[in-house]
């Protein structure tokens, strides 16, 4: 806001009058020191960590040093307002705490990359015609600068860029690992586990050995397109049609992570729609069974892995076949025990067989449906409090238990992506098939007797008279009307028994058969648009993808003014994207001899989205500058190796990871799967890429909207005396939100450093809240800790001549006892990332040393140590 804030002691001294020491500790002298250090860390490689082997190995040091910690902070994006506030809470944390282990003789890899691939700066461009290379450079020079200034103590020998080709190219050498694998679910695992990726030339040598077939084929039989087909098909990297969130106001596909609540994209804010599109995918789902259980493995807090077990969504149950006109119908249902109640069938819009169960009379009326339902996104579809739509198909298909024909519905609430795309309806049991039976007239027979408490709740007397029931009984309670000649659910007494009984029957009947399914879905992999890494494929004539070989990588973004995707009417849905780089005919044909002699081939032109490069980049800080591997295994090892000194199933990986819990099921969840495909392929000896995570609060601060509800630039906003807010003369109100360029909430740490100094601001940061939590926005406090620093410059440094006041003489027994104690509460502090409390044991120390007189150097040397990993300039 423009209100007058209070001007920083240091100013205020100054503005007082001419008599303020000349060595005070003030806001330009914090400058000079702060400056002073930074160019002494760079000269020295102060914290330059050695590595084991290679171009950073340096034996003697890492001699002298002891055990390795890898501390890695989520790297950033750089945005063209550099750092703001909010971002640095994060990073002055894990610098706090890597300054400390370093104090205690350890070996700290500890850097920063930049992630500057994808969507922002490319709208960027697209918006001032200047090409994203030079908008990342100049924001990575930006951020480059911040990080120094804030003293944050990184080995910039490691330090990466996504978007340089050096990177890429190796981005691009682990997609072709993907690309060239397929997933064994038989194979051992080093780990002693079952089920692993393989070489795809290891299953092609399976088919030509005979040791595997393919299914009413013979493998030489097959043309070498069907044999391509056949191998295409298993791949860990696939292209496929599939459905997708076509965004006509950006020009590309969108993820569903990306997708707001009420269907718009979270970059510009367009309309979103289904669509079906070829894309590349990445089969995760290969993966979903290790990547939920090796979550005990790692040292997380319990709601991110229940966010990541919600995510991936595992569910025991049956698959069930229900025969129709168009042929068996299958369902998956995690309690094949209520089939008994299932009176009617429930098809996604988009299903395939909808067409051929759909009766003439009927026709009109499903595709009139199935229309409106493409224009709804899942999230919309899903929602609790919509009204329950449907539309009759005119078929019936066959309960196996009862014999009975049941109707099948066509209606948006069911989702293709997950399960089979077509539900049992048991209305009795389920609130959502409620709610569709009573609105569409349909039969609710009761198949468990509630008991009479359920009834009081809702006020009513015991009944089995389902029309009168206000809702489904969800629960668990005696079964009733659930037998056939074979089968009887009354004597049984849990549900896991009655679920055993049924899946046994439905076995033994050739109705289906007991099984795991996930809600996790393929990974969609590609994007339409240029600033992106390329994919290294080429495909032939006969629409089959190659890859390029390895000394042909990288494959570098061509050079391009025309580097926009074709935009379109936000609402035109019906748009068809074109890409960039399709525009490129000179770089888009290439003759290739990809072993069968020179051919014509037409390069992939979507891009990789932005997660690509996030994927694997602590592994390239361990090896920056190796241009013969990925990373080297005896450094990939040193880093990141499993320590079972620690624990016996110790997964390996990076040893403190601090970023936003809003990563928590897409980019961690992608890292994971990409370095257990590394792992299975021998790269790496860390079954996992983070050992430990830990998530920092957030920075709130006030945001303003006018009266369209559009947030408004808060620096802009005036405090009015009265207690309201106006932005321009108009009025708006005020909200709290976390910190950043969304809600134009956005402070520079550079502010805060010209204002009170890179010591102070971090001091204040930590000293707000333990590092976990969010804290508000008050920048009128930063005093106390400048006032904090001013003591202590005084209680050692005489503020006329700059020289050492401290003594050469014993401390008396008080301050001894109390510096000991605060040695202690600092170090255990520390080690738990405490550092607000850590912070208050100095303070406490310091106005001891106030009081106590000239601070004898027994004190000072350890006081300073203390102090430095917070203020280290």
């Amino acid at each position: 806001m423009t209100t007058e804030p209070d001007a920083p002691p240091a100013e205020t001294a100054a503005a007082a009058g001419d008599d303020v020491p000349p060595f005070r500790y003030r806001v330009e002298l914090a400058g000079e020191i702060e400056r002073f250090w930074q160019d002494r860390w760079a000269a020295a490689g102060a914290f330059e960590a050695p590595n084991p082997s290679g171009p950073l190995a340096d034996p003697d040091a890492l001699a002298a040093l002891g055990d390795k910690l890898f501390v890695l902070d989520m790297f950033p994006y750089p945005s063209g307002n550099g750092l703001h506030v909010g971002n640095t809470l994060g990073y002055i944390g894990t610098d706090v705490y890597v300054r400390y282990q370093r104090m205690l003789g350890r070996n700290v890899l500890y850097t920063m990359g930049f992630d500057a691939f994808g969507l922002p700066v490319e709208q960027y461009a697209m918006q001032t015609g200047q090409h994203p290379a030079i908008t990342t450079a100049a924001n990575v020079g930006t951020y480059r600068r911040q990080v120094r200034r804030l003293g944050l103590s990184h080995d910039r020998r490691r330090s990466i860029e996504t978007t340089d080709p050096a990177y890429y190219r190796w981005t691009q050498w682990i997609f072709s690992r993907i690309f060239d694998s397929w997933y064994d679910p038989d194979a051992a695992r080093p780990d002693g586990g079952r089920g692993r990726a393989r070489p795809i030339a290891e299953l092609v040598a399976e088919y030509e050995s005979g040791t595997r077939s393919v299914p009413g084929r013979r493998w030489s039989a097959l043309s070498a397109g069907d044999r391509a087909d056949v191998v295409d098909r298993q791949r860990l990297a696939y292209v496929a049609e599939a459905p997708v969130n076509w965004c006509p106001g950006l020009g590309t596909v969108v993820a569903n992570e990306e997708v707001t609540a009420d269907g718009r994209s979270d970059r510009g804010n367009f309309p979103v729609f289904k669509r079906t599109m070829r894309q590349w995918m990445m089969r995760i789902t290969a993966y979903a069974d290790r990547l939920l259980d090796d979550l005990d493995t790692l040292d997380w807090t319990d709601s991110l892995k229940t966010m990541q077990r919600n995510w991936i969504g595992r569910s025991t149950g049956a698959r069930v076949r229900f025969d129709s006109p168009a042929g068996p119908l299958e369902v998956f249902t995690t309690r094949p025990d209520t089939l008994f109640g299932a009176t009617f069938m429930v098809l996604a819009p988009e299903h395939p067989v909808v067409a051929d169960l759909t009766t003439s009379p009927q026709g009109p009326a499903v595709a009139e449906y199935r229309r409106q339902a493409m224009d709804r996104l899942d999230v919309e579809r899903q929602a609790e409090d919509r009204a329950k739509t449907g539309v009759f198909t005119g078929s019936y298909a066959t309960n196996p238990v009862t014999g009975q024909d049941i109707p099948i519905w066509v209606a948006d609430y069911v989702l293709m992506g997950y399960g089979t795309g077509a539900i049992m309806a048991v209305p009795c049991g389920d609130q959502r098939d409620f709610e569709f039976a009573t609105v569409f007239g349909l039969d609710i027979p009761p198949i468990q007797q509630p008991p009479d408490e359920w009834f009081a709740e809702r006020r009513m007397a015991p009944t089995l008279r389902t029309d009168r029931w206000p809702e489904a009984f969800v629960g668990n309670a005696p079964y009733i009307n659930s037998a056939n000649g074979d089968i009887d659910l009354a004597p049984v007494a849990t549900v896991t028994e009655a679920v055993d009984i049924v899946n046994a029957w439905l076995e033994a009947n050739g109705h289906g058969r007991a099984t795991t399914t996930f809600k996790l879905r393929d990974w969609l992999f590609s994007r339409q648009r240029y600033w992106g890494e390329p994919f290294p494929i080429v495909w032939d004539d006969d629409g089959h993808p190659h890859l390029l070989p390895d000394d042909q990588l990288p494959v570098e973004l061509p050079e391009t003014d025309s580097f926009s995707p074709r935009t379109f009417d936000p609402d035109d849905e019906f748009s068809e994207p074109e890409i960039p780089l399709a525009r490129l005919d000179d770089w888009l044909e290439v003759e290739l001899d990809l072993g069968d002699g020179p051919r014509t081939y037409r390069r992939e032109t979507n891009v990789m989205p932005q997660w690509a490069g996030s994927c694997w980049y602590e592994l390239r800080y361990c090896d920056p500058t190796n241009d013969a591997a990925l990373v080297d295994p005896a450094v990939e090892a040193y880093w990141m190796g499993p320590q079972t000194d620690v624990r016996p199933d110790h997964p390996g990986g990076v040893d403190l990871y601090v970023g936003g819990v809003e990563h928590a099921v897409l980019h961690l969840l992608y890292a994971r799967f990409w370095h257990k495909v590394l792992y299975d392929l021998g790269h790496v000896s860390s079954r996992e890429p983070y050992a430990r995570l830990f998530n920092q609060g957030y920075v709130l601060a006030a945001a303003y909207t006018d009266e369209r509800g559009v947030y408004v630039e808060a620096a802009d906003v005036v405090d009015r005396r009265d207690g309201t807010f106006a932005f321009e003369g108009a009025a708006v109100a005020r909200e709290w939100g976390k910190m950043g360029k969304s809600l134009k909430n956005f402070v520079s740490p550079d502010e805060m450093c010209d204002r009170h100094g890179a010591d102070t601001f971090r001091l204040y940061l930590m000293t707000a809240g333990p590092l976990d939590a969010s804290r508000p926005w008050e920048p009128r406090d930063v005093v106390g800790m400048y006032r904090f620093l001013q003591r202590a410059w005084r209680n050692l440094i005489d503020e006329q001549t700059g020289a050492a006041t401290v003594v050469d003489v014993p401390a008396d027994d008080d301050t001894r006892r109390r510096l000991h104690r605060t040695i202690h509460d600092v170090g255990a502090e520390l080690d738990s990332l405490r550092a607000n409390t850590a912070i208050a044991k100095l303070i406490e120390l310091n106005n001891h040393l106030t009081k106590a007189g000239p601070t004898s150097r027994e004190v000072a040397q350890p006081f300073v140590l203390l102090l430095s990993p917070f203020a280290p300039h």
